[in-house]
């Protein structure tokens, strides 16, 4: 999705009306059930509010409105996620998380959609019942950062079962031009 992304592509910037903020903030809140609310609104605050860039592909992306750097995404009407640059800066706050075996990693740091086996392989984990169309940071065995940011192309449920095609969507990972933008402006 942001492989070819340059923050130059970006047109619109509106500023984020108090209750669109408080919409995105309650999505994260789902999203992610172990963020705690108070500390949400410590990294999203009040004011200054948040910018929305809209992109190429039906992109929506929402910077910090005095740094202009990218926190969270958004494709279409999907789940609002966040950038790995922004998990990368607070890894502990509970993110809703899978884990890939080894044998992923080259392929998801590729852009590649994450298959099933690559979650259901001895040293991949997911840990909680996921839903179809849930947002994820996905962690590679063995490593301490997030690797990729993606949706739930099929439940928990159905991975372990099937275990064949496509599991997770990959939406943003490492070293993609989102990734490689600080700054929108």
């Amino acid at each position: 999705m942001f492989k070819r992304f340059e923050a130059a592509d970006c047109s619109t910037s509106t500023q984020v009306k108090a209750s669109v903020q408080r919409a995105i903030k309650s999505q994260i809140a789902a999203s992610h059930p172990a963020l705690d609310p108070e500390t949400l609104d410590v990294i999203i605050p009040k004011k200054p509010p948040l910018t929305q860039y809209k992109a190429p592909g039906h992109l929506t992306v929402f910077c910090i409105s005095d740094t202009g750097a990218p926190i969270f995404f958004q494709h279409r009407d999907g789940p609002i996620l966040p950038t790995l640059r922004f998990v990368h800066m607070y890894p502990d706050l509970g993110w809703t998380t899978v884990t890939v075996d080894k044998g992923a990693i080259p392929f998801v740091l590729g852009g590649a959609n994450i298959m099933c086996p690559g979650l259901t392989n001895p040293g991949s984990e997911m840990k909680v019942d996921l839903e179809k169309g849930q947002g994820v940071i996905v962690m590679a065995e063995g490593k301490e950062h997030a690797i990729c940011v993606g949706t739930m192309k099929m439940s928990t449920e159905a991975v372990r079962t099937k275990n064949k095609g496509v599991g997770l969507d990959s939406a943003h990972f490492l070293g993609d031009g989102l990734f490689l933008t600080t700054q929108i402006n």
